[in-house]
């Protein structure tokens, strides 16, 4: 495969595996710099789309992110969570002594 204008050559994936302190076969570096030219031409494919006069956007839904009060709180569950305990005492869980 012929190398394209700032493609990823072989040299760059070593490098970029010794980098990323990943062992990677010889052998196995052309066919990870064929993918990776693949993955970057369909990118460049993406640069000729036509976005002028789109807005951009965080999410593909447009709403409102429902916002709350940044306050702490003991979140109200305590009870509900030592109704699941099999011993409590005074709004504590009681468990067996691990350490004499």
């Amino acid at each position: 495969m012929a190398q394209p204008k700032n493609g990823v050559s072989e040299a760059d994936v070593k490098k970029i595996a010794r980098l990323s302190r990943l062992h990677v076969e010889d052998a196995a570096c052309a066919p990870i710099a064929e993918d990776l030219n693949g993955i970057l031409a369909w990118i460049e494919q993406l640069g000729e789309v036509d976005v002028e006069g789109v807005e951009p956007m965080t999410s593909a839904v447009d709403m409102a992110a429902p916002l709350r009060a940044d306050a702490v709180t003991d979140g109200g569950k305590r009870d509900d969570i030592l109704k699941n305990a099999p011993k409590s005492d005074d709004g504590f869980f009681v468990v067996p002594r691990s350490v004499e």
